[in-house]
């Protein structure tokens, strides 16, 4: 194969396992270029939930990110000082060597059509992983597990109503 043929040709990707540079924690994804003698791309799974966390959330309707333990302990962990909220909180990811899915568990806004609300997210994570990484997004299942309505965060009102 000549020189320019391997030039423009598209990088192929590659799984790494963990080791002890990355902590043996978690997975990357290694980019290589078909010539070999202009380095490589490792893309950790973490990343790719991040910028799934982040999409989703840019999303009007999506009043938080997780399940009901997620979210308790994201309180929690925003209550200590110094602490930030995850971005991964209700996030999970299957990176393969050229394909992701991923999977979004959210709390909706009420009055919000959900199967909107569902079809917003996954063309926004779909576009930020695949403009962001170059991975193949094969799906991006939506759960909503509960519906927030406005009053919801300000607390019951204990004073007796005049009717």
């Amino acid at each position: 194969m000549s020189d320019t043929t391997s030039r423009t040709q598209s990088a192929t990707i590659e799984r790494e396992r963990p080791s002890a540079a990355t902590g043996g924690v978690g997975t990357s994804l290694v980019h290589k270029d078909p010539a070999g003698d202009r380095g490589r791309t490792s893309i950790s799974d973490i990343v790719v939930a991040k910028i799934a966390g982040i999409a989703t959330r840019e999303i009007d309707g999506v009043q938080d990110v997780g399940g009901a333990a997620e979210r308790v302990v994201g309180r929690v962990r925003e209550a200590l000082p110094g602490a930030t909220t995850s971005t991964t909180q209700g996030i999970a990811v299957e990176v393969g060597e050229r394909q992701a899915a991923v999977d979004v568990s959210i709390v909706a806004d009420y009055g919000v059509a959900i199967h909107q609300l569902a079809a917003a997210i996954r063309r926004n994570v779909i576009t930020a992983i695949e403009q962001m990484t170059g991975l193949e997004v094969t799906e991006v299942n939506v759960t909503v597990h509960d519906i927030r309505f406005e009053d919801d965060d300000e607390g019951v009102d204990e004073t007796p109503r005049v009717q």
